[in-house]
């Protein structure tokens, strides 16, 4: 029953890359082409890459619906999902609808132009992907929602004064940033274009530094909001930006969706007690709210050439910012990290309850047992297939099957491996397999390598769910081990309830 050092499994179910001569473990969900150059990089920012389509849908669950964290009407009808890579990172997927952008080139070039962006005021572009007429953007994922959540919708606070300068010195940041670097355009900048990361800072989206298409509206907003220039020719300016800007302010000084027309009236009838958000409670610096409001009246001026720089406006914003010393995510009333998934109050089955005490044991007989039975309709095989590959790969499975089921993990590593390396059948009950003999072998980094390649080939499989999380729990990372045993508990509740796949 002894375990040998074994090859890496291969992170892409396609034949001729599992196939490939070398056998080190290639970087998980990275693109062949080459990164830009290196540019000042924030905490832990990946490099900007090409992502393939069966990534993305393993990371969010194959498009789930539960996974949408915006969705945009029909003037730009594209979906923002959560999604997770398998090195744990969280993400967020822009999906745009079919032929958005019709040349994959075009696609292509403007993505890496923003992916070379990189700075603490932005929730960064790290990747994009090109599938057919699918066209995807990865960015940083923001899990504390969007300043129009905080502003318009929140449930236990508002958000105090001092963090709303915060967050207009930040985004006016943001944009300067982008200026600087030759992006001087950002389209539809509105208040769910501002994101809050995990330490409660805000940030701009880099999402918006793209149009929704290669011809279409940079605006999807209310016409009233819209800079009046764009009215008249549709096209964008930088003074247009600086426009929105301005409604931005708007919305952090009243709290509420004011058309900047009527604000100004407002604003020139010296009505600024009358403008500013009532949930404030008076609890603000009248000086500084002068200048803000005399600020967002600039940014709205009818003329473009009348309204400020984004230096100016940076140069305006910064000394008004009286908690300087304060974490963001204090004024915000928010847990600097997010919580940790509670425990699955549904009763666990009997193989969520042998992964929630990593009894390895009882896995290895309940995995013996159930045999094949979830591998049915993932293999679609030619004829020519079956008569020249398949009893060698067959003689293989059963040799590691007779193996495991005696128990000698070594032995079933090496047949699973001959299977796995032929390359013609995936089946997510071998890498279920071999991920536990890993962990009877007291290799759990490659054990969550094959966990995660059985999710790929079968995404809504509650046992690649269950093996992730004994690997994560291995790892010593408890957290994640946590919220993947409650995915897999959820997954195999609706199983139970619709059949396999719903």
């Amino acid at each position: 029953m002894g375990c040998c050092a074994s090859k890496f499994p291969p992170t892409e179910t396609h034949p001729e890359k599992e196939k490939s001569p070398n056998h080190a473990p290639p970087p998980l969900l990275l693109s062949a082409r080459p990164p830009p150059p290196p540019s000042a990089d924030p905490a832990g920012v990946p490099s900007f890459a090409e992502f393939s389509l069966p990534d993305l849908k393993t990371a969010t669950n194959n498009f789930t619906p539960d996974f949408i964290v915006s969705e945009s009407g029909e003037k730009a009808p594209n979906v923002v999902y959560k999604g997770r890579l398998q090195n744990r990172r969280w993400i967020a997927v822009k999906k745009f609808p079919k032929l958005a952008w019709p040349d994959p080139k075009q696609f292509a070039e403007e993505a890496w132009a923003v992916g070379k962006l990189r700075h603490p005021r932005l929730a960064n572009l790290i990747g994009y992907c090109c599938d057919g007429d699918e066209r995807l953007l990865v960015a940083e994922y923001m899990p504390n929602d969007t300043l129009a959540k905080h502003l318009f919708h929140w449930e236990k606070q508002t958000i105090e004064w001092a963090m709303r300068l915060r967050v207009a010195l930040y985004i006016a940041e943001a944009l300067g940033y982008c200026s600087s670097e030759g992006h001087l355009l950002y389209h539809d900048l509105n208040a769910y274009r501002v994101l809050f990361d995990e330490d409660g800072d805000p940030r701009l989206s880099c999402f918006g530094l793209m149009k929704n298409s290669r011809d279409g509206k940079s605006y999807s907003t209310n016409l009233a909001y819209t800079p009046p220039e764009y009215l008249k020719n549709g096209r964008v300016t930088q003074e247009s930006v600086i426009y929105s800007f301005g409604t931005v302010l708007l919305d952090l000084l009243s709290g509420k969706h004011i058309p900047p027309s009527h604000a100004l009236d407002m604003i020139r009838g010296k009505n600024i007690i009358l403008l500013m958000d009532s949930h404030l409670e008076g609890k603000f610096s009248t000086e500084e709210a002068t200048v803000v409001v005399g600020l967002a009246s600039q940014c709205l001026q009818y003329e473009p050439r009348e309204r400020p720089n984004i230096k100016d406006i940076v140069a305006t914003l910064s000394p008004l910012q009286p908690k300087s010393d304060v974490p963001s995510h204090v004024m915000l009333g928010i847990s600097k990290h997010e919580e940790a998934p509670p425990t699955p109050q549904r009763p666990l089955s009997p193989m969520g309850e042998a992964c929630s005490r990593m009894d390895l044991t009882a896995i290895h007989q309940i995995l013996v047992t159930t045999h094949y039975r979830d591998d049915e309709g993932t293999n679609e095989l030619s004829f020519q297939e079956w008569t020249q590959q398949m009893r060698e790969m067959l003689d293989a499975r059963k040799r590691g099957d007779y193996a495991f089921r005696d128990k000698d993990f070594k032995a079933a590593i090496d047949c699973y491996s001959q299977f796995i390396d032929v390359g013609t059948m995936v089946s997510p009950t071998v890498y279920a397999r071999r991920s536990l003999c890993y962990l009877m072998c007291d290799q759990p980094d490659v054990a969550l390598r094959d966990a995660m390649q059985a999710q790929i080939v079968y995404p809504d499989w509650p046992t690649a769910f269950y093996m992730q999380s004994v690997a994560l729990a291995k790892l010593d990372m408890h957290q994640d081990a946590a919220d993947m045993l409650k995915e897999a508990a959820g997954l195999e509740e609706k199983r139970q309830k619709g059949g396999r796949g719903s």
